[in-house]
């Protein structure tokens, strides 16, 4: 039974191998590389050596293939995730840009992912739990698998889990209201909340995004961290604020960092560290993930953490 669990997207990523290729022009592709937030968080966990399960669907697929077997060999519990034969395993299409951005093209609402339901959610796996992990991407590929993120989390919530929640959804594709709308009923659970500046303030309305913590944290979130990317982070609780730099690395490929920073401030959490240490070392697992191409290839070890730790 696992102590850690998530749930959602599983999909995996095609990417142009190098900045300023557009997806609209053929060209060359890399990949395909296993991918999805809460698939990135729940790999991070099991890097870490910590039990952990994933509820999702897969398409009986290659790139179904690909992900599964990348997460049963990191140590996660896959054997809730369904594999079905009607729909195909979802995909992004990722292009860089030199300026940082970067362009994605999703398959996701038509694939395999959508068809998370509440009864995948089923009680006797959430046993042992201690700690539910939900992001916004999977609020937002179905109405299925936004139900069954919501059921996951009341459930564990019930059972005295903690529940984590990354807001990550795209308002320009939803609208804010519609976005602050589909978060609302895991706010109203998590203890730690995960937002970047501009899914703070988009979830509270305020200008900045500082301000934007504060208030969340006024309306009973315990732990808020706002992730800054390369600026590190903030923690704000009802005690204290706490800025933590991020550590320096050589960037090769930034997506999935917030989902793995993720992974290491629950992780660390869980093993009893208080919220600033538990900031400092998700920012290695977050600094790792990005000096690697493909959205687990960083990913480290506990064994690699330390390795880091003791050259800094």
């Amino acid at each position: 039974m696992p102590q850690v669990l998530s749930l959602g997207e599983l999909l995996v990523e095609v990417m142009r191998p190098a900045v300023d290729q557009p997806l609209d022009e053929p060209g060359q592709f890399m990949g395909p590389f296993p991918s999805g937030a809460p698939a990135i968080f729940i790999d991070a966990v099991a890097r870490l050596g910590v039990s952990c399960g994933f509820i999702g669907v897969v398409g009986n697929d290659p790139f179904g293939k690909c992900v599964l077997r990348r997460l049963r060999e990191d140590g996660v519990d896959v054997k809730h995730v369904r594999v079905v034969s009607h729909r195909t395993t979802g995909i992004a299409f990722v292009a860089y840009r030199s300026d940082g951005s970067r362009q994605f093209l999703f398959h996701l609402p038509q694939s395999a992912a959508a068809l998370l339901a509440p009864e995948d959610v089923r009680e006797d796996y959430l046993h042992d739990v201690r700690a539910l992990h939900i992001t916004g991407s999977a609020l937002s590929i179905s109405e299925s698998a936004r139900e069954a993120c919501y059921r996951a989390a009341r459930l564990c919530k019930q059972r005295g889990a903690m529940v984590s929640f990354d807001p990550n959804i795209r308002p320009e594709l939803l609208g804010v209201d519609t976005v602050r709308t589909l978060c609302e009923p895991v706010l109203q659970l998590c203890d730690i909340l995960l937002p970047s500046g501009q899914e703070a303030t988009m979830l509270t309305g305020d200008a900045d995004e500082e301000t934007a913590c504060y208030n969340l944290v006024a309306r009973g979130i315990p732990i808020v961290v706002l992730k800054r990317g390369a600026q590190g982070c903030i923690v704000v609780t009802d005690q204290h604020r706490t800025e933590i730099p991020a550590y320096p690395v050589e960037e090769v490929d930034p997506t999935g960092a917030g989902d793995a920073f993720a992974g290491g401030f629950v992780v660390a959490m869980l093993h009893g560290m208080s919220v600033t240490e538990a900031a400092r070392f998700a920012s290695v697992i977050g600094a790792l993930a990005v000096t690697r191409q493909g959205p687990m290839e960083g990913l480290p070890t506990l064994a690699e953490v330390e390795t880091f730790l003791s050259s800094v």
